[in-house]
This record gives structure tokens, C-alpha cells and sequence, in this order.
């Protein structure tokens, strides 16, 4: 870990790039504290940040997992000094010497000792020195996630009132899912969050519209952008020399039938396909609104107060079925899920956790062949004669490789799991990002403390105690061979052999943390693609942009190594100081690739917390189980574990105490707000115009630019001989501002549309060139399809993706995202201006018990009613798309640019 650490002391200087990103990407605000050349230049700057400056320089979520972090390793520096200066001298006075020499062989008995296995009779008293360590435990736990509860929710108030919050879109707008048929409508879900609360602010509405095949239309449209791009750079890699051969391929199956299923021209047939792809997206961009609408919106409010409350009183309230929430923001949002219905979204549960459990299930026979005999290679030798005569010879090398080889296969896993669990929860039913990967985080953990601690430790015990019994039966019957195998006894042998591998497993973990610091994975991979391969300008731009951080996968590490310690503290003391280590170790290098290195791509808020206290309370639960197991087998009786009992109901009862005290203020900004119904059933109150929030919380799909293939300026000269292109930018259309998508007028043909103006197809645009001197992500970090990748939500960049510009009231567009060299992706094109005039009569009547009648509009939601005539076209109020006579096509155009 040492020689690791200085390895990355040594290189970082030289490789600002790789190791401090962020002090060249980040705007002002956001950039860490400067760094020096020198060798440990790094040190103070990390060990100076403190918590505001975290908040302030990574972010909310960066702050609470290092907070978690430091958490930790304080707890188990206070743990570790009942382990050390307790526990291990009481198990060492107590074991019986002569026991642990008949029993063990080699450098084991050392460890043996210090675990309860061989307690002497006349020493067992002893243990009721471990059942009050075990109240001692729990309750230095329990005052650790009690304090820290308190100051997650300061944190979290404290991001209430920052300016980034206040001053952005989702945290006044709700989201509305499960809308029956017949409230898809903008004025239905006003109507819908009245029923659950009335505010005086009144809202503006946007329905959600079905874009039904468009986004697997642009996700097959980038992939095949990236294939052509990796196919022109291995064939133009020597501009120069050309190959003789042109580059070939198969077709998709889905196109195989075309050309009889032979090898096609490679860059002919990705050229075809991305033009009539294109062609595709646009033509249903353009004829989105006329389809149907989805039981999906968000309802945007004045106020933040009166979001929240209106988002508190529904926790208890759904109207019509239908489940009422605070907005996330719009790049977290899950957009395929959002209109699953609540059955689908069960089933699709059901499904995902039954592929879990088979999973899960499938591994036991692998653990448990790891268990039984790689983590015990005497089990091995005992039934293979032919290993056993070197197992003897040579203890001392097969103690070290069991000690080696067993964790280093189990640290696989950690590799392939979170893959395969994070496609599967894709399929879950998951509306945003955020909850996706905290169920990925939740599952991991299920799969870990299952398989590769309950099933990996019990595993052992079964194989000794069957073996037992097996041997008993020869000379008594079944049901006394049994009870001789004395399954306790076996359960804590088992466990205290087992705890060598863990306190092993553990030390491995250091270097771990140094390897992630030293970024070595990265290093390796971008030298070999770069030397061995030909990447293309996209992957050499990506490579340079700071990482994203995995929360979902360093919060399973974390929680594990925690239960680990947890459930080994009194058989094994040793594992404490060790996690403790560990712990206090990573929190810096972690608060240094957080500082300097890592981002975090979908901010929550500090959303995990909860996630990761429930798993804590669990974790010491379970902890308090093997506690009790071990007094069990040392003692032979049940009496000393009954006063383990309480521990428990100790720690669900400070659960039940932070969520009563803590949780609605780290919910909510406010759980009410005073109500003026006056206000509300005015007719004529103003409503801000320029939220946009149909612009914001529209699908991507309806507007993101499309990707243009990217070349190297080398090739510049070749490329017309060898790429017959793309359309011209002017024939590809997008929406910016609302999720309608309205024909762009043509700039080179006044008074024809950019779709059927002629367009001419020059070589220079038909493709984006990129010389060596841009090939960095500082050019590129303003684009779409690099930002959602990894710019996050743009915040480290200064440029969050629903910020409310303080001149206007208004979100920033979606226009305003494209950074130098974007001048050949699609363009966003001007929405036309809605027509002013509505017909009443149009409008859905409300209920008797309606608080709207009177004020001059009926029955209509006040948002809704006309004042009289304007002047402005854009004097819509609440609306963002006009009714007509035919509610389910004209109201379509109402108020897009209000």
C-alpha cells in the first residue's frame, strides 16, 4: 500500500489530467483548493478541507459519504479499544493452552487463542465479559448513528436555503404518477394536487407525451455513430496509406434480409443507416403531438413552501390512485419507466428479485466450495491422499496461500456483481436514477452478507459437523451421532477458523484504497488503447473528463466491511483495529479523488443516508445473532444469552426515534404553509409565464441534439473519398422549449420549412473534425452527449441544467448547453407562438364540492381562468398547451411559449 501510495505521489505532478481534473474543468465555486508540484504537496490541502468546503467544492452526496467514512472509522477506534484493551486479554487469560496446542497445527494456534473456542472450564466466567461488551457495542453504534443522524439533517437544511437549491426548478415542482385516463390532461393534475392540498401559489402543468419508439430510434442512432467513428479510425489511421481494402462487416439481423445476410461495406452501410435514422427521429419528432397522452406529469409552483407541503400531505393521499412526489431533477429522471402503471411496475419487481435470488442461489455452490476447502486447505487434504502429503510437508506455504488465494477470488465478485445487478435493476421499474442505484446498493449488500459471509462461514460449520456425524454413526445410532456432533461447539470452531480469513481479507482491503487512489486501472487501459488500438476522438475526449464516482458500489464495500468487523468483533478483536485502518486510511484518499479526481454524476441531495443507517441498524442485529452463537458454543448453556436479548429491541428503538424526530425535516424545506383562498380563487392572479417547465421536465428524446461522427483533422483530406456522410445540420429539427416538436423555418430558404427547403450537402458538413489540440474534454463539456455521460447535472461546471436565471425567472434552455464545436449536432429549432384564444366550454367541469365556482370561471381551475382579453400572445395562464374544441388534439397547442 506504501509503495503504491508513493507510485501516485510520484506521478501526480506530472499527470495533472489524470489526477486533478476538476482543477481544470471546474468554474470558480466549484474548483478544490490549489494543489503544489512537490512530491506530498497534496497532503495539507486534503487534510484542511473541511466539511463546508466539501459541500461547497463536491457536493452534498460526496459530503455524506465521507461523512459515513469518518463515521466509521471513529466508531471502530472506540471499538477498537474495548477489543484490544477488553476483549483480546480476556479470551487470552480464559483459552486452555493445552487444548490449542492438540488441536491446531502451524501459525493458526496464534489466532486461535485470542477467539472464546478453547475457553477452560475453571475461566468461564469470562464470558460475561463478552455478553457486556456485546451492550457496550450496540450502544456506542446506536449513539454514533444518533449523532450523526442530527447532522446529516443539519446539512441537508443547510442545502435547503443554498442558492443552487432555492434558485432551481425541481425544488418546486411535483411529480404526478399513475394519472387515470381522465385526468391526462395540464388542468387534471392541478385538479389532482388541489384534492390533496390547497396552496395559495397557483401551478403550472405539463402532462407527459408518449414518444414511443423515438428513444430506441436515437440510442440505435448513437450506437451506430460510435461504431462508424471506431471503424474510420482504424481505417484511417494512416491517412497517408490507406488500406487496400475497404473495411467490411454483417448487417443487424434486423437489416440482415436486405443484402441476403454477405458482409457489406462497413462505411457505406453505417453511413445509410445513420442517414435514414435521422431522417426517422426527425420526421417523429415532428408528428409527436399528435399522439397520446401519458399518465405522467409535474406541476411547478411559485413557491418551494408550497411544493413541499402539498408533497408532505400526499405521503397519506393518493387521488385517483395516483402518487404525488417531489420532482427529481430532470437528468435523474428514468423517462422509459415513467409510465409503467403501479401492476407493471410490481411485476417487473417480482421478476428483477426473482433473477436476484437465482443468482444468489447459483453462487452458494461455488462459496461453498471456496468455504469448505480453499479456506481451509485441510479439508481439502483430508479427502485427497495425493495433496496431503504436500500439505504436510509444506504447512507454512499452503497456510500463505490459503491466506491469498481465497480473498483474491472473493474480491472478484465485486468486479462482475454490480454489472449484472445494475442491468437488472433497469428492468425494475426504477422512475429515477438515484433509486436505482440505491436498490443496486441495497441488493449488493443482501448478496454479500448472504453469500460471502452467512453461507461462506456456515458453510465450514456444515462440513465439519456433518463429518462428525458421519464419523459418530459407525458407533451409535443417527439421533446420538447427532447430538455428539455437538453443532455449537462446531458453529464456533467453524467461525473462529473462519475469522483468520476475514481479519486477512481485511488487511487486503488497504490495497485496495491505494490502488483507487493511484487511478492504475485507468492509467493502464488509456496507455494500452492508445498505444495497441485506434481510438476514436470520442473516446480519447471521454478519457480526459473526470470519472463519475460509484456510490452504489463503495457504499456496499463500506456497509460490508462494517458487518464483517461487526459480527466478528468479540471472536476475532482483531478485526477492529484493522477496519478501523482501513477506514481511516481511505477517508483520505477518498476525500482527495473527491476533491480532485472523481464527480458525482446524479446528485441526490444526501438521499442515501437513510439507506445506509436502516443497513447499519441491521448490520448490528445480525451482529448481536453471532455474538449470541458464540456464548452459546463456549458456554454450553442458553442462560448468558438471554441478557443479549435487549441489545436488539435497543437498536429498532433508535430507528423508531431518528425517523420520528429526523427524517420530516431532511424531507421537506417545510410540511406547511400558510394558505391565502382568496388568492386562490381569484380569477385574474398573475402566473409567472417563463418556468418552461415542459422545456425542463420534457423528454430528452424530443430535443437532445444527435450526435455527428467525429473524425481526426488528419483525415481531413481523405474523407470525401471514403465517408458519403450524413444530412446537412439544417434538415435535423429538435424542440428546446417544450416537448412538442413544431417545424423549424429553413435559414438559407425564407419562407420554407428546414424540411422540405433544398439542402445542400457540402463535405465540410458532413462530419466534425477535430484536431489533436481539442481532443480534451474542456471543448466538449457544454455538449449533450458528453454532459449526460459525464458532466452530471453541469453544476461542477457552473451550468446546473434547471437553474432559474436570476434576471428572468427563467430555467436555463437547453439551447444554451452547446459549447464550441457543436456547430454541426442537430439544432434546436424556435417554437411557434400558441394561439391566445380558449374556449370555455372545452375545459373539464369540477365536482359540486369544487372550492373554484364563482370568480368569473365557473368551475374552472383558477390557473385556467380567462381574466379577459391581453394583448400578449403569451398571457396563457398555468397552461402549457391551449384547448380547443377537440380536447385531445387542440388542447396540444396551448401556451408553448408562455
Amino acid at each position: 500500500m506504501l509503495l503504491i501510495t508513493l507510485t501516485f505521489s510520484l506521478m501526480r505532478p506530472r499527470n495533472t489530467i489524470v489526477y486533478a481534473p476538476k482543477v481544470k474543468y471546474a468554474d470558480e465555486k466549484h474548483a478544490p483548493p490549489k494543489i503544489g508540484k512537490g512530491m506530498f504537496d497534496w497532503v495539507k490541502p486534503v487534510m484542511g478541507a473541511k466539511e463546508a468546503l466539501l459541500v461547497e467544492k463536491t457536493g452534498l452526496d460526496a459530503a455524506i459519504f465521507l461523512r459515513f467514512t469518518r463515521m466509521l472509522r471513529n466508531m471502530f477506534l472506540v471499538l477498537s479499544i474495548i477489543g484490544v484493551a477488553v476483549l483480546l486479554p480476556t479470551n487470552v487469560i480464559s483459552a486452555d493452552r493445552d487444548a490449542i496446542k492438540a488441536t491446531t497445527k502451524g501459525g493458526q494456534s496464534f489466532f486461535v487463542t485470542m477467539t472464546p473456542q478453547y475457553v477452560s472450564h475453571k475461566h468461564k466466567a469470562g464470558l460475561w465479559v463478552h455478553v457486556l461488551s456485546v451492550w457496550v457495542i450496540n450502544l456506542i453504534v446506536a449513539f454514533f448513528l444518533w449523532r450523526n443522524y442530527g447532522a446529516i439533517v443539519r446539512l441537508r437544511r443547510q442545502y435547503f436555503d443554498s442558492p443552487e437549491y432555492l434558485m432551481s426548478l425541481h425544488s418546486r415542482t411535483l411529480m404526478v404518477t399513475d394519472i387515470p385516463p381522465a385526468d391526462r390532461t395540464d388542468e387534471g393534475i392541478l385538479r389532482l394536487a388541489d384534492q390533496v392540498e390547497h396552496t395559495a401559489g397557483l401551478p403550472r402543468a405539463a402532462i407527459g407525451r408518449n414518444v414511443k419508439e423515438l428513444p430506441d430510434m436515437i440510442e440505435e442512432y448513437d450506437e451506430a455513430v460510435r461504431e462508424l467513428e471506431s471503424v474510420l479510425a482504424k481505417y484511417l489511421k494512416n491517412p497517408d496509406s490507406l488500406p487496400a481494402k475497404r473495411p467490411t462487416m454483417r448487417a443487424s439481423k434486423k437489416y440482415r434480409a436486405n443484402n441476403g445476410g454477405d458482409k457489406v461495406d462497413s462505411i457505406d452501410y453505417l453511413t445509410g443507416r445513420i442517414r435514414e435514422l435521422e431522417i426517422e427521429i426527425n420526421h417523429v419528432r415532428e408528428s409527436v403531438d399528435k399522439r397520446n397522452a401519458m399518465p405522467f406529469g409535474f406541476a411547478s409552483y411559485e413557491r418551494i413552501e408550497d411544493a413541499h407541503t402539498v408533497a408532505f400531505a400526499a405521503q397519506k393521499k393518493h387521488p385517483q390512485g395516483t402518487t404525488i412526489r417531489l420532482a427529481p431533477r430532470p437528468n435523474d429522471l428514468i423517462w422509459q419507466n415513467l409510465p409503467l402503471t403501479k401492476k407493471q411496475r410490481g411485476w417487473r419487481r417480482i421478476w428483477n428479485n426473482f433473477w436476484i435470488v437465482i443468482l444468489t442461489l447459483v453462487w452458494i455452490a461455488p462459496n461453498a466450495l471456496i468455504a469448505i476447502f480453499l479456506s481451509n486447505l485441510g479439508n481439502l487434504a483430508s479427502i485427497w491422499p495425493g495433496f496431503r502429503d504436500t500439505f504436510d510437508k509444506n504447512q507454512k506455504f499452503w497456510s500463505a496461500v490459503q491466506g491469498i488465494a481465497s480473498p483474491a477470488l472473493t474480491s472478484l465478485i465485486y468486479l462482475i456483481l454490480p454489472i449484472i445487478f445494475r442491468r437488472l435493476s433497469i428492468r425494475g421499474g426504477d422512475t429515477t436514477k438515484t433509486s436505482r442505484e440505491r436498490h443496486v446498493a441495497t441488493k449488493l449488500y443482501a448478496f454479500f452478507v448472504f453469500n460471502n459471509l452467512i453461507i461462506f462461514s456456515i458453510f465450514s460449520v456444515v462440513y465439519g459437523f456433518v463429518a462428525a456425524v458421519i464419523k459418530n454413526r459407525e458407533k451409535e445410532n443417527a439421533w446420538d451421532a447427532v447430538i455428539q456432533g455437538a453443532f455449537f461447539w462446531k458453529l464456533l470452531g467453524g467461525l473462529s477458523s473462519v475469522s483468520y480469513f476475514w481479519v486477512i481479507w481485511l488487511l487486503q482491503r488497504q490495497l485496495g484504497a491505494a490502488a483507487d487512489l493511484a487511478q492504475m486501472i485507468n492509467l493502464v487501459w488509456t496507455w494500452f488503447c492508445r498505444t495497441f488500438m485506434a481510438p476514436t476522438p470520442r473516446q480519447e475526449i471521454e478519457w480526459t473528463a473526470p470519472p463519475p464516482f460509484d456510490y452504489a458500489v463503495y457504499y456496499n464495500y463500506f456497509l460490508f466491511y462494517a458487518t464483517v468487523a461487526l459480527c466478528f468483533s468479540t471472536l476475532q478483536p482483531l478485526v477492529l483495529p484493522i477496519t478501523a485502518l482501513y477506514f481511516g486510511v481511505d477517508y483520505w484518499l477518498k476525500k482527495y479523488l473527491l476533491l480532485y479526481v472523481l464527480i458525482t454524476k446524479n446528485e441526490s441531495g444526501g438521499q442515501h443516508w437513510r439507506f445506509l443507517f436502516n443497513r447499519m441498524i441491521f448490520a448490528v442485529c445480525l451482529a448481536n445473532v453471532v455474538m449470541g452463537l458464540v456464548i452459546r458454543g463456549a458456554d454450553e448453556g442458553w442462560f448468558k444469552v438471554f441478557f443479549m436479548i435487549p441489545p436488539a429491541f435497543l437498536m429498532l428503538a433508535v430507528k423508531w426515534y431518528c425517523a420520528r424526530t429526523f427524517d420530516g425535516q431532511m424531507l421537506y424545506y417545510t410540511k406547511a404553509t400558510l394558505k391565502d383562498l382568496e388568492n386562490l380563487a381569484e380569477p385574474g392572479k398573475k402566473v409567472r409565464k417563463n418556468d418552461r417547465i415542459a422545456s425542463r421536465f420534457g423528454h430528452p428524446a424530443l430535443y437532445k441534439p444527435l450526435m455527428t461522427p467525429m473524425v481526426h483533422a488528419k483525415a481531413r483530406h481523405v474523407l470525401s473519398q471514403v465517408y458519403r456522410g450524413r444530412l446537412d445540420d439544417d434538415s435535423a429539427s429538435t424542440t428546446g422549449y417544450s416537448d412538442i416538436a413544431l417545424d423549424p423555418m429553413s435559414h438559407t430558404h425564407p419562407g420554407k420549412t428546414a424540411h422540405f427547403a433544398p439542402v445542400p450537402q457540402k463535405p465540410k458538413d458532413m462530419f466534425e473534425v477535430v484536431p489533436e489540440s481539442r481532443l480534451d474534454f474542456q471543448h466538449f463539456m457544454n455538449r449533450a452527449e458528453f454532459a449526460d455521460a459525464l458532466g452530471g447535472n453541469g453544476e461542477l461546471y457552473g451550468r446546473p441544467d434547471d437553474l432559474i436565471s436570476e434576471r428572468s425567472g427563467t430555467p436555463r434552455s437547453f439551447l444554451g448547453r452547446r459549447g464550441s464545436g457543436s456547430g454541426n449536432s442537430s439544432r434546436a429549432s424556435s417554437p411557434a407562438a400558441s394561439e391566445r384564444e380558449r374556449s370555455a366550454s372545452a375545459h373539464r367541469r369540477m365536482g359540486s364540492g369544487s372550492p373554484y365556482r364563482g370568480g368569473g370561471g365557473g368551475d374552472v381551475h383558477p390557473a385556467y381562468r380567462d381574466s379577459g382579453p391581453r394583448g400578449d400572445l403569451g398571457g396563457g395562464r398555468g397552461m402549457m398547451y391551449q384547448m380547443g374544441g377537440n380536447e385531445s388534439e387542440s388542447q396540444l397547442l396551448r401556451g408553448v411559449q408562455e
